[in-house]
């Protein structure tokens, strides 16, 4: 299985750097393929381009974009992670569907709206947050994200959701022991999901 891991973190040193790696390790430990899509590190232009709105003239997507669709076309998984800020993905994020998972690789115009592209291919989410799971959950503020994102992204595009692992009370002063235990839960939550497929 191929699979992507898209980070959206600003720092390389950060605890969702942290994850993206162990995550890797760990596919790649259990035979399969990663490839790393660290947005700030490519400094990832999340901007929408006028000319790559679809219109009826057409459309015509960037280069950058062109040459991401190249590199994800024989990915059979996604995973994303990333940090909660404000209840939602980083802007690097949302602008990086916005412009690789639309129109063309994501989705084609169909008889009754949108056609799926990525039929077959699966989506699985890690993110984390300050503020404790407890909190995250009785809020609404995961299960609002994911129906904001995980969800809508994978009915426009076709993907099948295996899961959105969140990982709250990450602070810059955690014990090594709570790093590893969170670690250890994001690396058991992904194989676990690729290993029902």
């Amino acid at each position: 299985m191929n699979t992507a891991i898209i980070l959206a973190h600003p720092n390389p040193s950060s605890f969702c750097a942290a994850v993206a790696g162990a995550c890797q390790a760990a596919i790649e430990g259990a035979g399969g393929s990663v490839m790393l899509r660290d947005l700030y590190g490519m400094d990832f232009d999340p901007r929408l381009k006028r000319s790559e709105l679809p219109t009826e003239k057409g459309w015509t997507m960037g280069d950058d974009v062109m040459a991401e669709r190249a590199l994800l076309a024989g990915v059979d998984h996604f995973l994303l992670v990333y940090p909660f800020w404000f209840n939602a993905p980083p802007a690097i994020l949302k602008g990086y569907v916005d412009r690789v998972f639309s129109m063309g690789f994501g989705y084609q115009p169909g008889p009754r709206g949108a056609d799926p592209l990525l039929v077959g291919k699966t989506l699985m989410s890690v993110s984390t947050s300050g503020a404790p799971d407890h909190w995250v959950d009785s809020t609404g503020a995961l299960t609002a994200l994911m129906n904001v994102f995980d969800l809508h992204l994978a009915k426009v595009t076709g993907l099948r959701v295996l899961g959105h692992e969140h990982l709250g009370g990450v602070v810059a002063a955690m014990r090594q022991d709570a790093v590893d235990d969170l670690l250890a839960r994001a690396r058991d939550a992904v194989l676990a999901a690729q290993s029902d497929l």
